[in-house]
């Protein structure tokens, strides 16, 4: 499962204390940039839309000038250098109860305690991280703008998962003044951290001329990588570039490879433009029993159109051809890949259209 970096606005301060609770990081947030431009906070029906609950696995939780070892240590040593002030120790012990794991149990304020320790010493990742705990409403009172404010924090100091943050709350306006333009200014300097979310929404915006001039060129190869990823929206884009020979060479095979691709996670854009081409038999092999099993699929998913084109081939096959059809569309299960599933969970579906 893939794991997400995530963070909060600190001061470098160390505490000595057993306790970082909400008053102990509170006072930091009264001029945060954000309350002005927040909107109604996000719901939990939304979809799971910028849940940020995708914090990164322990070996990659720390900041990489930190000299602390704690892989040999027990947890309740863990704990013990945690509470004097050790960054690793707490970015652990925060992850440990956030999960329930080595050890401790699913406890979402010590999550929170810890998290809070660690961003105090203005760590990026774990502003990351405190930030998702605000945004989710994860072991302190759900606050968007205070989430905002940390991610902007994070990313301002160089992390490129909090700019993916940021830029989403931009782009969708969820939590921050809607702007997509500075949106696109996060998703392009998150651009050397390879995040596929990132690459496609840049991509998207040169494809398709949002907010930036059109140039196929610049979009073909950063959408192509995000599709190589497994998400299957740059999947589908990364077809029609093939096809029509935008930004890369026309080539008819890897534009029908990678409608495959985001078929079998069943994006129905992409049933319908592949049925389309098989049944034509003139940019590829013509395959009309797989185009009746695609328009079949795509018309109980509701697609219009799709329904009267399935009829026509269908008149045009053998009954036992039709019935193996059926057959296959009846058994069609949609397979979603890691990434997309991550994306979707995270910022939600059709995110380029945060920029239309």
């Amino acid at each position: 499962m893939l794991r997400f970096f995530l963070m909060v606005f600190g001061m470098f301060l160390m505490l000595d204390s057993a306790s970082a609770n909400e008053e102990s990081v509170v006072s930091l947030f009264e001029d945060a940039d954000f309350r002005k431009d927040t909107k109604n906070e996000p719901t939990k029906d939304e979809s799971g839309i910028f849940s940020f609950f995708n914090f990164s696995v322990p070996d990659k939780l720390f900041s990489s000038d930190s000299s602390s070892e704690v892989k040999d240590l027990t947890i309740q040593e863990t704990i013990k250098l945690a509470d004097r002030g050790d960054l690793k120790a707490q970015m652990l012990v925060g992850f440990s109860y956030l999960y329930g794991d080595n050890g401790l149990p699913v406890d979402y304020t010590k999550a929170f305690e810890y998290y809070a320790k660690a961003a105090l010493q203005n760590d990026p990742v774990a502003l990351n991280n405190l930030g998702s705990l605000y945004y989710g409403g994860i072991g302190v009172k759900r606050d968007s703008a205070k989430a905002g404010h940390l991610f902007k924090k994070s990313a301002d100091m160089g992390n490129h998962d909090a700019a993916v943050n940021i830029g989403f709350m931009h782009a969708s306006g969820n939590g921050a003044r809607q702007d997509p333009e500075l949106a696109l200014k996060y998703f392009e300097s998150a651009l050397p951290g390879n995040s596929p979310a990132a690459k496609y929404m840049v991509g998207y915006a040169y494809f398709y001329g949002k907010h930036r001039e059109k140039d196929y060129t610049k979009a073909a190869q950063l959408i192509k990588d995000a599709a190589d990823a497994g998400f299957d929206e740059a999947q589908s884009i990364v077809a029609k570039i093939y096809l029509n020979g935008l930004g890369f060479p026309q080539n008819y095979t890897s534009g029908v490879n990678y409608m495959h691709k985001a078929v079998k996670q069943g994006d129905t854009g992409s049933m319908m433009l592949l049925a389309d081409i098989l049944a034509e038999g003139k940019k590829y092999t013509k395959d009309p029993l797989y185009a009746h099993t695609l328009y079949n699929i795509a018309a109980v998913r509701g697609v219009a159109g799709a329904s009267e084109k399935r009829n026509e081939i269908e008149s045009k096959l053998k009954i036992d051809e039709i019935m193996a059809a059926q057959r296959n569309a009846a058994t069609y299960k949609e397979e979603l890949s890691e990434m997309t599933s991550y994306i979707r969970n995270t910022y939600g579906r059709n995110i380029g259209s945060y920029l239309d």
